[in-house]
C-alpha cells in the first residue's frame, strides 16, 4: 500500500493543477509514481519534471543505453515501479530480454554490443564503489565523449533520485505486481 495517497484533482491547488497537466503531458497524460508523490511540492515537481524530460525525451544518449542505465539503478535499488516502466521502454528501445533478465537476476549479462557493456560497468561501479576508477573514467570517456558521459551520469542520479523517492513513500506498481524478486 502506498504511503503517499494521491491527490484529487479537484483537491489541487492551481499550481499542482498546472504542474499536473505539464507532467501528464510528457507521460501520455498519466501522473503516477515519484512524480504523484512530488506533486505534494510543486515547487520540487516542476523543475524534476523539465530536468527529467530533459534527459529522458531531448538528451544525446542513445534510447537503448538510457534504459539500460535506468534498470541497472532500477535494480540496485530494488525500485519496482521504476523497473515495471522502464523494462518495457528497455525492450521496445532495443535492449534483449537476455540482458534485461540478467538485470533483474542481479548477474552481469552477457552483452553482444559493447556500448551496453560500456553503460553497465559504468554504471554499476558508480553504484558499488560511488565513484569511477580512472581506468573505468577513461574507457567511458574515450567511447562517449565528455557531454555524453556527463549526460549518462546525471541520468543516472537523476534516476537514483527517483528509486530512492519510490521506495521510501512505497508507491505503487499498477496491478499491485511486484517484477523485481
Amino acid at each position: 500500500m502506498a504511503r503517499v495517497p494521491d491527490i484529487a484533482l479537484e483537491e489541487m491547488t492551481a499550481e499542482q493543477r498546472h504542474v499536473y497537466q505539464a507532467i501528464g503531458g510528457a507521460r501520455g497524460g498519466i501522473v503516477r509514481g515519484p512524480f504523484a508523490i512530488w506533486l505534494r511540492n510543486p515547487e520540487l515537481a516542476d523543475p524534476a519534471n523539465r530536468f527529467g524530460n530533459a534527459l529522458r525525451l531531448s538528451g544525446k544518449l542513445d534510447k537503448r543505453l538510457f534504459e539500460l542505465m535506468v534498470l541497472v539503478v532500477a535494480r540496485h535499488w530494488s525500485a519496482q515501479y521504476e523497473w515495471f516502466v522502464h523494462e518495457k521502454n528497455g525492450l521496445e528501445a532495443g535492449l534483449t530480454q537476455a540482458v534485461v533478465d540478467a538485470i533483474r537476476a542481479r548477474c552481469a549479462p552477457e552483452f553482444a554490443r559493447d556500448d551496453e557493456r560500456l553503460v553497465y560497468d559504468t554504471i554499476t561501479e558508480l553504484n558499488e564503489t560511488h565513484t569511477l576508477s580512472q581506468p573505468a573514467y577513461d574507457r567511458a570517456l574515450a567511447a562517449l565523449g565528455l557531454d555524453l558521459l556527463i549526460e549518462l551520469i546525471a541520468a543516472a542520479g537523476f534516476y537514483t533520485m527517483v528509486a530512492m523517492t519510490l521506495n521510501a513513500f512505497d508507491a505503487p506498481v499498477p496491478g499491485g505486481k511486484r517484477p523485481l524478486p
